[in-house]
């Protein structure tokens, strides 16, 4: 296996797995976020509109 010269050499991990999540966070801590989807915000948007309108169609019978 390759020496990590960021590594102090009292703690050596065999497996790799705290080198490779630390890489994994730091790749994350760039600032780089992806475009969130605008699909699920538009669906819930429809939904509840067409739950209001349901509803105001529902009472404007019941009412007359």
């Amino acid at each position: 296996m390759a020496h990590n010269p960021n590594q102090p050499e009292g703690n050596y991990d065999p497996a790799g797995n705290t080198q490779m999540f630390r890489a994994f966070v730091d790749e994350g801590a760039t600032g780089r976020r992806p475009a969130a989807s605008a699909g699920p915000r538009v669906g819930l948007i429809a939904g509840v509109l067409a739950i209001v309108v349901v509803v105001a169609a529902v009472a404007w019978l019941a009412l007359n």
